[in-house]
């Protein structure tokens, strides 16, 4: 019999701090690698490649781009549509979050990871996915 392990929460399960943004690049506090699209959630992140779900600009992010983080147990998720807003969120997207109870901010990347950041820092169980380009 497997004993069950008791998910004390530390700071390594926390959702990590947006570090920097530009175009084209993005830096999570905590890791090495410098991302042009990524993912974050509650203790790590990764990129974000649009090809592991065929995914454009339109007609945008896909439930696919985002059942990886749902699953780690996010209450907020939060989507950067890129600088000029060129990535689509389709109703559809936004209805798949709220059918799993998730709360989703749907902005321009900058005010998106202004918007995780504060989030992240108050605690909130925070995920995102964040499209550092058009």
């Amino acid at each position: 019999r497997v004993k069950e392990r008791i998910p004390w929460f530390n700071s390594a399960m926390s959702s990590p701090e947006i570090a920097s943004l530009s175009w084209g690049q993005m830096k999570v506090k905590g890791c090495s690698t410098t991302y042009k699209d990524c993912k974050v959630w509650p203790g790590g992140s990764r990129t974000w490649d649009w090809r592991e779900t065929g995914t454009n600009h339109s007609p945008g992010v896909q439930p696919a781009d985002l059942e990886e983080v749902v699953k780690k147990g996010v209450k907020t998720l939060v989507i950067g549509r890129g600088m000029s807003e060129a990535l689509q969120v389709p109703p559809s997207t936004v209805d798949y979050l709220k059918k799993n109870g998730i709360d989703v901010l749907v902005l321009q990347t900058e005010k998106a990871v202004e918007e995780y950041n504060a989030l992240a820092a108050q605690g909130v169980k925070v995920g995102g996915v964040f499209h550092s380009t058009c």
